[in-house]
């Protein structure tokens, strides 16, 4: 335990903010083929589906996301008729209630296409939620980085990916939106990589708006128009009779059923993470006049110090460890030297101690 103590002062601490970014790509063969859906957990209540990265009940599996859907009281797809249709409205409200909050009249605002609440503009009222696991997104997903290819073909299993269009937030590093309580978010852009059957994207660069993506909460919202109205020809959206198992057919059916046709519909999906590191770092001084003697009780032999061999030598110390305590002198944190350094009142030495977290 030390016993002389040395104040670090205002000059002698800086803080640092890091931001630290992993590639994430899933193909759309892990989420629906490579394991004929061994890999995806279903539960009793119907309400979600999880996807691992591996058949769910091998140790080995990773949680990668959940997937759902869901549409808004007023959407025209809210009937009676319609299967789990309390819950479809439900899911909807959950996560537009946690994403979009309330307008001034304490009403839950619906997902906005272009994030303009206050100019009302067009709602995405049926919508796909796809939510990340902690392990893939981390503190959040970069923005500018995410992409989710879709299949848009009209045929159903091995030509579903004839047509493809790419979801991305395009531009979302500089136009990002900050009107959410659950953080910033952007606009998932759709347009063609494959085929043109995504309407008013036929020509290189244009784009049309079929999502939102919540970087903190890890969130995209996509549109199950991107199935069927943004398209120039209907989808068939699941197995079934050719041209009748549309989207809409889907979404009203059950969400497990649902969500199986649009993981079915991934051909890619790729993201960085980001991981936020915040550094302390002190500064340690030892000037020529500090810490030239040890405390330890190894450094004295009857009352002389080891490290001299006649009474004119200077004293000499050896630096192995760096204490940081507070300010009723509690250690705190310890840093440990690669060597020891040799100190004596001819040297002096600053000790960069950096601390994560």
């Amino acid at each position: 335990m030390a016993t002389t103590f040395k104040r670090l002062g205002s000059n002698d601490v800086v803080a640092q903010r890091s931001l630290l970014h992993e590639a994430i790509p899933i193909t759309g063969s892990i989420v629906s083929g490579t394991y004929a859906d061994e890999n995806i957990k279903n539960y009793s209540h119907g309400m979600f589906q999880s996807v691992y990265d591996y058949p769910y009940l091998s140790s080995s599996a990773n949680h990668i996301f959940d997937l759902t859907m869901g549409y808004a009281s007023t959407s025209a797809m809210s009937a009676s008729t319609s299967t789990q249709n309390s819950k479809k409205i439900n899911l909807y409200t959950e996560m537009a209630q946690v994403l979009m909050g309330f307008d001034a009249t304490g009403s839950i605002q619906l997902f906005d296409e272009d994030g303009d609440l206050s100019a009302g503009g067009t709602k995405l009222r049926e919508c796909f939620f796809v939510n990340f696991s902690r392990l893939l997104q981390k503190d959040e997903v970069k923005k500018g980085s995410f992409q989710l290819e879709l299949g848009v073909s009209g045929a159903y299993g091995a030509g579903a990916f004839n047509d493809r269009v790419v979801l991305k937030d395009t531009g979302a590093e500089t136009a990002f939106k900050v009107n959410s309580p659950a953080g910033e978010y952007g606009i998932l852009y759709g347009t063609n990589t494959a085929g043109t059957r995504l309407k008013n994207a036929d020509t290189p660069g244009e784009t049309v708006k079929a999502g939102l993506l919540f970087y903190q909460t890890g969130i995209a919202v996509v549109t199950g128009s991107i199935f069927g109205s943004l398209l120039s020809s209907s989808v068939e959206f699941a197995s079934g009779s050719p041209g009748t198992e549309t989207v809409n057919t889907a979404m009203t059916s059950s969400i497990s059923g649902a969500c199986n046709g649009f993981r079915h519909r991934m051909y890619n999906l790729s993201f960085n993470n980001t991981t936020e590191l915040n550094s302390t770092m002190f500064f340690c001084r030892a000037n020529n006049k500090d810490f030239n003697y040890s405390s330890n009780v190894t450094y004295l032999s009857a009352s002389k110090l080891r490290v001299k061999n006649n009474t004119a030598d200077l004293p000499v110390s050896y630096i192995t460890t760096v204490g940081l305590y507070s300010v009723d002198n509690e250690l705190l944190a310890v840093a440990k030297l690669s060597e020891p350094l040799q100190k004596d009142p001819t040297q002096e030495f600053i000790l960069k101690v950096r601390l994560d977290y």
